[in-house]
């Protein structure tokens, strides 16, 4: 618990040192983050009475794989999870990621569509908006933006306050683009989810709550780098949905996850052949330790001392610092994947599940140029201070996601 209290410590200094106004502590803000950082991590890890919460959304990611994999057996035939026809001998080798696993994301970009249609998502978006400015004294656009960042990701959510960006102060527009990269969006909580659930108990419980708890934390994390100095900017009105009906909501909300898919599919495939290119380069460096020089046991290393800050054992602490590296460098999913895969003495359950939380937002360095095409796109404007912000961000929504995984690390301590 010592060792995760001390790196909570480490990360919040590290924020204030980049502060673009040093000395400039904004009490408020770091209070009302840390106290609803714990207060959810808490009831979270601590009230057993949500686990029934858990094993029913865990049921519904069931459902949903279930569902989505009808759907792929009808249209790919074995190669989508239906039978095959003939006798298979390693059924991990069955599986394909593109045919099985990530059509997914179509089917949670329909349904999220249609929950938006039906009013029933900008409610939930309007609470955690009210407890951000509640609690920690944000303006209602702002607010609104990062609650949104929690269900809808780091490019939909500013499509909620798009008539205010432009008049968003600077540490509101930059608040709003960490908070984006803190985040996840729900059209990946299920995938993410369905990866983890061989490895983390009620996954896809944790995976959302991660989500919820990075928000606050990066608020936080971007009032200590740049803090604010003028006037909140109001307004709490979303817009309504451009769909003219249910089935247009699907539709439409089919498009848009058929987009995210193609991203997913390109994105992996160039990023896993760069990392394959990056070591087939490093091999003809001399061996170290008896081993070859790869771009893991790099990452491994530059990161190690990190996971030791955010709780994980120092014997773990160079897997653990692949990981990181790797979610960093590459992606968040990457990520999972590669510690869903590792042996079960690799890491022990209380490192998987801080890294579950620490891993879990879009901070990587692919992420950035999404983040910046689409705040460019939304707000003109601002397009050159947008991009002047965006190493910031990238820097804020990681140290949110590792803040959020030391509180973890600490509670989950606790008898």
């Amino acid at each position: 618990m010592l060792q995760s209290l001390l790196g909570l410590v480490v990360l919040l200094a590290v924020s204030a040192a980049v502060s673009e106004q040093r000395g400039r502590i904004p009490w408020r803000m770091v209070a009302g983050g840390l106290g609803l950082q714990v207060l959810i991590a808490a009831c979270i890890l601590k009230a057993p009475f949500l686990r029934t919460v858990f094993l029913a959304l865990n049921a519904l990611v069931t459902a949903m794989d279930e569902a989505t994999r009808a759907g792929t057996a009808f249209v790919f035939g074995y190669v989508g999870g239906g039978p095959a026809p003939f006798a298979t001998t390693d059924q991990g080798a069955a599986f394909i990621l593109g045919f099985q696993a990530l059509p997914l994301v179509i089917v949670v970009a329909a349904l999220t569509a249609l929950l938006y249609y039906w009013k029933i998502l900008p409610k939930v978006v309007l609470g955690f908006s009210a407890v951000l400015e509640k609690t920690m004294g944000i303006g209602g656009v702002l607010g609104v933006g990062a609650g949104g960042c929690i269900f809808l990701g780091m490019v939909e959510s500013p499509l909620l306050i798009r008539p205010y960006i432009a008049r968003m102060t600077r540490s509101e527009l930059f608040a709003m683009m960490a908070t984006g990269m803190s985040c996840i969006a729900g059209t990946m909580l299920m995938l993410y989810a369905t990866v983890l659930k061989s490895v983390i108990p009620d996954a896809v419980g944790h995976i959302l709550a991660a989500s919820i708890i990075h928000a606050p934390a990066a608020l936080l994390v971007a009032a200590l780098m740049i803090p604010e100095t003028g006037q909140p900017t109001l307004g709490r009105t979303l817009p309504r949905s451009p769909a003219g009906g249910a089935m247009d909501a699907v539709v439409s909300g089919t498009a848009d996850g058929l987009k995210l898919f193609w991203s997913i599919v390109a994105t992996l495939l160039v990023f896993v052949a760069l990392i394959k290119l990056a070591d087939i380069a490093l091999a003809a460096l001399p061996a170290v330790a008896g081993a070859p020089v790869t771009l893991e046991r790099m990452l491994g290393l530059v990161m190690a001392p990190v996971a030791w800050l955010v709780g994980i054992p120092w014997a773990e602490a160079t897997t653990a610092g692949t990981l990181l590296g790797t979610k960093v460098v590459l992606n968040e999913f990457i990520a999972f994947i590669d510690m869903a895969k590792l042996p079960p003495e690799a890491l022990s359950a209380h490192s998987r599940l801080i890294l579950t939380y620490a891993m879990c937002s879009f901070a990587n360095c692919g992420s950035v140029g999404i983040l910046l095409a689409g705040m460019g796109t939304l707000c003109p404007e601002r397009r050159g201070e947008i991009t002047s912000l965006g190493g910031r961000a990238l820097l804020a929504g990681l140290l949110a996601s590792l803040m959020t995984g030391t509180v973890v690390g600490i509670l989950s301590s606790l008898p």
